[in-house]
């Protein structure tokens, strides 16, 4: 359950310049009163809101919330994503109005989990961010069985080689190889890929070091 987020927004300034001017210009205006802005927005909503453009102000804040808002522009959402993810895994939603998403031909991340702006009412936030948080959830489940199956991959990489080098050097069929491995293992309590690197290493040192030899 979302309860805090902390507001990332570069558009600031800009956007309260622009809505002094159309304001004061003798011209039309947007709206009356004060311009839609994302921290009051979900302040109003009830949640607990932090702001913060350096990685001082988000590392400080970060133990505290449960999700980002990016008010930024569209080329600035991936490098954000980057700088976040290296201080923790949270729900990424962007807030999108005129100046965050000036154009249609514009590409929206991939790595944002939500959408919010200043034209939708409380229930359609609200169940955005139902929508975003579940599809946070999904996207790191998917992303940790991605690395468990690259994990997986390169430990079968790893025992392969070990078991070729055994075949080669030792003359056996590569069932006994891997009962060869499997036993080392078990006897040095160690996993069967860690045997299995130790071989293919000290394989490949002693060949670097003979082909050495040979040249001199």
């Amino acid at each position: 359950m979302l309860q805090s987020f902390i507001v990332i927004d570069e558009l600031k300034e800009k956007r309260s310049a622009t809505s002094s001017e159309l304001t004061s210009s003798g011209g039309w205006q947007v709206a009356e009163g004060p311009p839609f802005l994302p921290e009051e927005t979900l302040k109003d909503l009830g949640f607990r809101v932090y702001a913060g453009t350096s990685m001082r102000e988000i590392s400080f804040n970060m133990p505290k919330i449960d999700a980002v808002l990016l008010v930024v522009s569209p080329d600035q959402v991936a490098p954000w994503r980057t700088r976040l993810h290296t201080l923790r895994s949270l729900p990424l939603f962007w807030w999108c109005d005129s100046q965050t998403f000036p154009s249609n031909e514009c590409k929206i991340d991939h790595g944002i989990d939500g959408l919010l702006g200043p034209s939708m009412s409380a229930l359609e936030i609200h169940c955005a961010l139902l929508l975003g948080v579940n599809h946070y959830f999904q996207r790191t489940e998917w992303h940790q069985e991605r690395e468990q199956l690259l994990s997986k991959l390169e430990e079968r990489k790893w025992v392969d080689q070990a078991k070729r080098i055994l075949c080669e050097i030792k003359k056996i069929s590569e069932a006994e190889a891997y009962d060869f491995l499997r036993k080392q293992a078990m006897n040095e309590r160690k996993r069967l890929v860690d045997v299995a690197t130790s071989i293919v290493k000290v394989y490949q040192l002693l060949q670097d070091q003979n082909q050495g030899g040979r040249k001199r």
